[in-house]
């Protein structure tokens, strides 16, 4: 190619950028008009008018959302401000904690190693965590109501009988594993080995071996927030010998071009820090992250992440593409149906209708059961501070939303999906 011409596409690429609105960033997923992928670009502007209503509703201080269809990137908008005291603005690089969508990169992270055969989804957890072995199910004690007088229990009651066989790594990945799921005793006993300040995954999650779990092994589904995929991470440590930030970062940001989604921000990303609110009635307050944004040595898979919505996309594009972006695979088509296959059933106790689980994302098995504006055999999954994200392989879409509340609104996930899919007119 000759240099006039060079000049001319490049011209040509930024032109197109700007008028779209989209930045012109190394990133190897690059703008589109929305009409180019089959969406009517007139119903897309939907998306702004639905993140706004939010915003008046006092549910958000603002967000970024992002939706990318066929590989292109249709939408990329930040909303409203990211900081209320300072007026600062939202800016489609704001950094947000991501909580448990840390954990489809995690999941990830395990397929990866299960490829290279050095786990099997079978395998019991104490094959790498000798102290996961022979675990007990805690089973709570019928009340009968205190004698007269006598005040209540402060403690849950319970007694323990032997698990009926071993939890696997499949399991953690579908949280049927009853490891600190929500049960009164599991969390009154973790909370006496519970993680100290600076130590690190292979200093807490032997201890965990010491909880009782809930139930017995995949007779229901109950989320673990933290012990389940936390395990994993130190899984990960294990089977590749490579700490789990250093795996996340050799084996899959660096791969696909993630600059942004890290565990510990350095100074220079502070600033691009979206701060972090709790819903009060009509007020939005300010929560403190100061212990978060300290914690260099703990690097938690099931919701240690932050990072920005383009670099998540680069992430959910190379599922959507079957394992592999830019030339760079991480998994086998194979794999990644796998992961997005549903392995606990909406019939499982626990489950809502209409949403199995796979392995690490939820998948919409039946969208009118779930009421859900989506395909069915989407997949994705949320964090705890509002953000969300799915993969849909039948119209092709990539969905990410990026706000920051620790008390989220979640209408505002369906109604972002109805906000997009409305939008596709081919």
């Amino acid at each position: 190619m000759n240099h006039t011409l060079r000049v001319a596409n490049t011209t040509m690429a930024f032109v197109v950028s700007s008028l779209l609105g989209l930045p012109l960033t190394a990133a190897s997923i690059q703008g589109s008009k929305p009409e180019d992928v089959g969406f009517a670009s007139d119903r897309l502007e939907r998306i702004n008018e639905t993140v706004q209503r939010h915003i008046d509703a006092h549910d958000i201080s603002g967000a970024v959302t992002l939706v990318a269809r066929r590989g292109r990137i249709a939408h990329f908008q930040a909303h409203g401000l990211m900081d209320l005291d300072s007026r600062k603005a939202m800016s489609k690089d704001s950094l947000f904690w991501m909580a448990s969508m840390s954990k489809p990169i995690t999941g990830t992270a395990i397929l990866m190693l299960m490829e290279e055969g050095k786990l099997r989804l079978t395998d019991p957890v104490s094959k790498f965590i000798p102290e996961f072995r022979g675990m007990k199910v805690a089973v709570l004690e019928e009340r009968t109501g205190p004698a007269a007088g006598a005040p209540a229990p402060s403690t849950p009651q319970f007694y323990t009988v032997p698990a009926s066989r071993e939890i696997t790594i499949r399991d953690l990945l579908s949280h049927v594993s009853g490891l600190v799921s929500g049960g009164p005793a599991s969390t009154a006993e973790a909370a006496k080995v519970a993680r100290k300040p600076g130590e690190k995954l292979s200093d807490y999650i032997p201890r965990l071996g010491t909880t009782p779990l809930d139930f017995q092994p995949g007779t229901r589904w109950s989320y673990s927030p933290g012990a389940g995929f936390d395990t994993l991470g130190r899984i990960v440590e294990i089977a590749s010998g490579q700490s789990f930030d250093e795996f996340l970062r050799r084996r899959i940001f660096e791969p696909l071009g993630i600059k942004d989604i890290l565990f510990h921000p350095p100074d220079d990303r502070l600033p691009r820090v979206a701060t972090m609110y709790h819903r009060a009635g009509s007020t939005l307050d300010k929560v403190d992250t100061h212990e978060r944004l300290s914690n260099t040595t703990y690097f938690s898979g099931s919701g240690g992440l932050m990072g920005d919505a383009e670099d998540y996309l680069q992430f959910g594009q190379m599922l959507l593409n079957g394992g592999q972006l830019n030339g760079k695979r991480l998994l086998s088509p194979k794999t990644v149906e796998l992961m997005a296959s549903v392995h606990a059933p909406d019939t499982l106790p626990g489950r809502p209708k209409g949403r199995g689980f796979g392995l690490s994302v939820q998948v919409v098995s039946d969208p009118i059961a779930a009421n859900y504006r989506v395909s069915e055999g989407s997949f994705g999954w949320d964090g705890a501070f509002g953000t969300h994200f799915w993969v849909d392989p039948k119209e092709k879409v990539v969905g990410i939303l990026m706000i920051q509340a620790n008390n989220p609104n979640r209408e505002l996930d369906r109604d972002f999906e109805n906000a997009v899919m409305q939008a596709i007119v081919e």
